[in-house]
């Protein structure tokens, strides 16, 4: 539709302890030690991502939201799931 604003994000790359997702120019690692979702996530669930808005992602099929600024700043959010 003309007018809409599209929001990307990538998973670029995955590794035995993070992945690393590209949004707009900056690529963020997620290491599973602070993101445990992913760390039985298959493949095709990880690379299944989605940026609802300018500062959230979103993993449809593992049920995973998050904002941008827990990526880059883990220490300011101390609660932890449970996996």
């Amino acid at each position: 539709m003309p007018g809409t604003i599209a929001l990307d994000a990538e998973v670029t790359n995955v590794s035995g302890h993070c992945l690393w997702v590209l949004v707009d120019d900056e690529e963020l690692a997620l290491p599973f030690s602070e993101f445990p979702w992913f760390r039985s996530a298959t493949i095709d669930q990880v690379l299944n991502v989605v940026r609802p808005s300018g500062s959230h992602l979103y993993w449809p099929d593992l049920d995973v939201d998050l904002s941008l600024d827990s990526i880059r700043h883990p220490d300011h959010y101390p609660l932890k799931a449970k996996v």
